[in-house]
């Protein structure tokens, strides 16, 4: 049986640094309040002109590619996940191909929030079981501080910018993505969204003075859903693949609050120094939380090791990737 193993990692985080004492000096905030809500100390952000996403997955394939010495013309697909596109087209994945020399493959982008990452290792893992493709990028980055409303107390400091990619190769191995639990319930449309941009309402001088350009969240209500998906999910595909606490390696949750990852890792009996938590550094960068706790934990997996990743974001959209590491 062919698998998707993932063979490398690379990542790309931005040099400057937003910190919760900065944000006190533009919005009514502490640090207190952001730590002991979210548990995010600082978030880091993509500065300059004509500076968006694809800048960001570049880097990350053009480290992938170094570490995996894999050539640019060798790569048959590119799948980016992002809600952050440069533009509306042409997609993120076209870019990021452009600027890493990257000419004999296909590439797209898929968005599906902060489940990004994981969606598209979906679609990845099964280019590969096809058969008709061996190297297969898969990038999850967002440049969320691009639609983050500093205005707005309660969202703003949630969001930072980032990216990873990883490579997917064919393995005959007990390796790889094992199974995968991925799911969309649109009762979440209200409570989590952009409404400004779109078709329904394209960017208009009216979008703008309305602040339809920036991510709503209606914070409670996504709390309790993420909790509950998160962890049904997560604990669902353990139990149909035969899997313990004591089995798990490692779990990897998408980083958008503390207390979020705290009560999924519990309710799969996790210890916390099985969870992966880097949320304090970079805050939630949506597509990107997932692939950077891979890229900063890679030192640390051991071949075989069993790795649950979860994740939640608009639509809702969630999910769980079942995945044994390959190297």
């Amino acid at each position: 049986m062919i698998r998707a193993a993932i063979t490398g990692i690379g990542a790309y985080i931005p040099k400057d640094i937003l910190t919760n004492s900065d944000l006190e000096k533009i919005v009514d905030t502490t640090d207190e309040w952001i730590m002991t809500r979210v548990g995010i100390k600082e978030r880091h952000v993509l500065k300059g002109e004509k500076q968006g996403t694809s800048v960001m997955g570049a880097e990350a394939v053009k480290e992938l590619l170094k570490k995996t010495n894999t050539k640019p013309e060798e790569v048959e697909a590119i799948i980016f996940a992002t809600t952050t596109p440069d533009y509306i087209f042409p997609s993120t994945a076209a870019m990021t191909a452009e600027a890493c020399g990257i000419k004999n493959a296909l590439g797209f982008d898929i968005q599906a929030a902060c489940s990004g990452f994981i969606y598209a290792l979906e679609i990845g893992s099964n280019f590969i079981k096809s058969g008709n493709y061996k190297k297969v990028i898969v990038i999850g980055g967002d440049k969320m501080t691009s639609i983050a409303n500093y205005k707005d107390r309660t969202t703003c400091p949630l969001f930072g910018d980032a990216a990873g990619a990883v490579m997917l190769e064919p393995t005959e191995e007990e390796a790889g993505v094992m199974d995968s639990l991925l799911r969309v319930d649109g009762v979440g449309i209200p409570h989590l969204h952009m409404h400004g941009g779109g078709s329904v309402y394209p960017a208009s001088y009216e979008t703008v003075d309305k602040d339809m350009h920036y991510v709503y969240q209606d914070g409670q209500v996504v709390f309790k859903h993420a909790v509950s998906k998160m962890a049904d999910v997560s604990v669902e595909i353990m139990k149909r693949n035969n899997l313990t606490k004591d089995d798990v390696a490692w779990l990897v949750p998408h980083q958008a609050n503390i207390r979020i990852i705290e009560a999924v890792g519990n309710r799969m009996g996790l210890p916390a120094e099985k969870v992966m938590v880097n949320i304090q550094k970079y805050g939630n960068t949506s597509a990107g939380t997932i692939p950077v706790c891979l890229y900063e934990w890679e030192s640390k997996l051991k071949k075989g090791d069993n790795i649950i990743l979860a994740a939640f974001g608009a639509g809702f959209t969630y999910g769980s990737v079942y995945l044994k590491w390959a190297y």
